[in-house]
């Protein structure tokens, strides 16, 4: 390795402990985005990420409000002359309740190591992925060589839905305009497993109900001549997969981008087969799905639909021999290139239109949605990012799609025209979410290491 990159990784390894006691500051702070007991923490937050740009050097950092009461926080860093590449930085400062709070095995706003661990909420997702890319844009900035130009992107809403974020996006073109935007609100699938997610599915979220008689009827009296509100959704949604595992939609499967062999090849390489599956879920067996698809491939990389939620009737102790007058279901699609939230809309419509019987009526409302996103695996982006991680881990990195969605993702490619690069250093044991969240040490060391080797590769 040649002397400047040694620089860099010399550098990380010298300030370490400071890096550690400056994630500790912010793992203090409680800030819980969905507890409005909480909202002076969140600010708090957010006028820490804000000072940490101020010591980065930032020539320009702004906090903007928002009507939840989170700011947004924006801070750029440009080298003189102008002609590099300029990467968006984009991070949460918010965190997720802690309740269960009595299964914390230790205060999740006092971090703890325990082990090669760092116990906290926020540990992971994602503060803990904040600093990772703070202390590698100091580093960069400490060796003095060439570099991008800096932009960041702080919001404190991601864990409420991002709700101020698309149309602050929409409104600031100009201002976050850039040629790449590096998310690491991602992960690796394993410590010794360095990996790139390229591609996010996109979303459609519905609320489905069913209306039969005017008013919950007596079962005994009305049963077998008024048709059952509940049964007809029990129907429909029974119809909504064929024998195969197949969406039944119409058309569901038109604008599906197929797997190429070389793709499939490579998603080969990820280490999630059926055991994986069936260790991660607890479930007895695992569903064949869409038939001549690998697990991964159904879960990342193929279209689904799932039923999030049913309510009917009468669910209370003992027994009410009810006719209901109404039935609810919660749908969702998960969407992969080139479907679009609107399409799946019109599918779902059409199915109900073929299938509801004339003896209720129906009403869907879409509730969320937002497109699917894919990567070039060739860009110079993506190649820079891998070159890092092969380096820092001293392995080829894996890539990977992943099942859920990203919603700034979404909205960067549509407002600002720009690819987003999705790394992170969490792993799938790290509790995100959930009690006794973690940030496994090592990994997250190597992981500011990446980053500074990535921002250099970058800017050559």
């Amino acid at each position: 390795m040649n002397s400047p990159h040694a620089s860099l990784l010399e550098y990380v390894n010298n300030n370490l402990p400071r890096f550690r006691r400056e994630l500790d500051q912010l793992l203090a702070i409680p800030s819980v985005s969905t507890e409005s007991a909480r909202r002076s923490e969140v600010l708090a937050a957010a006028e820490w990420t804000a000072q940490a740009l101020r010591t980065l050097g930032c020539g320009r950092v702004e906090s903007f409000p928002t009507p939840g009461g989170a700011p947004l926080v924006y801070g750029e860093n440009s080298p003189a002359g102008g002609s590099a590449p300029t990467v968006l930085i984009y991070g949460h400062y918010d965190v997720q309740p802690v309740d269960p709070l009595e299964l914390w095995q230790s205060d999740p706003f006092r971090p703890t190591v325990r082990g090669e661990d760092l116990y906290a909420r926020g540990a992971s997702d994602m503060k803990g992925q904040i600093l990772a890319v703070l202390k590698a844009v100091e580093a960069v900035l400490a060796a003095g060589g060439k570099r991008p130009a800096f932009k960041f992107l702080f919001e404190g809403e991601e864990e409420v839905g991002s709700t101020h974020l698309p149309e602050f996006i929409r409104t600031h073109r100009d201002l976050l305009a850039c040629d790449l935007c590096l998310n690491p609100d991602a992960g690796m699938i394993a410590p010794e497993l360095p990996t790139i997610t390229y591609g996010l599915r996109g979303l459609a979220y519905f609320e489905l109900r069913l209306r039969g008689p005017s008013h919950d009827l007596h079962s005994g009296m009305y049963g077998g001549v008024v048709h059952n509100p509940a049964q007809v959704l029990c129907e429909l949604v029974a119809a909504m997969h064929d024998s195969s595992g197949r969406v039944t939609l119409p058309g569901f499967y038109d604008a599906v981008r197929p797997l190429d062999p070389e793709e499939r090849r490579e998603l080969g390489r990820l280490p999630m087969d059926e055991a994986f599956y069936l260790h991660a879920s607890g479930a007895p067996a695992l569903w064949a799905g869409e038939l001549g698809f690998t697990p991964f491939e159904r879960v990342g990389a193929r279209p689904t639909l799932e039923v999030n939620g049913l309510s009917s009737g009468f669910t209370g102790e003992g027994s009410k021999t009810v006719l209901p007058a109404e039935a609810m279901g919660k749908i969702s699609m998960r969407l992969v290139p080139d479907q679009t939230p609107e399409l799946a809309t019109s599918q779902l419509e059409a199915f109900l239109r073929q299938r509801v019987p004339a003896t209720v009526r129906w009403e869907l409302k879409r509730l969320a949605g937002g497109p699917p996103s894919i990567s070039a695996r060739e860009s110079p982006g993506v190649r820079a990012l891998a070159r890092a991680l092969g380096e820092a881990w001293g392995v080829r990195p894996v890539f990977r799609r992943e099942g859920g969605s990203i919603p700034v993702v979404a909205y960067l490619q549509e407002y600002l025209g720009v690819e987003s690069l999705l790394t992170g250093f969490s792993l799938p044991e790290d509790n995100a979410h959930s009690p006794n969240e973690k940030l496994h040490l090592p990994t997250w060391q190597k992981g500011i290491a990446a980053l500074a080797l990535f921002f250099t590769y970058l800017a050559e």
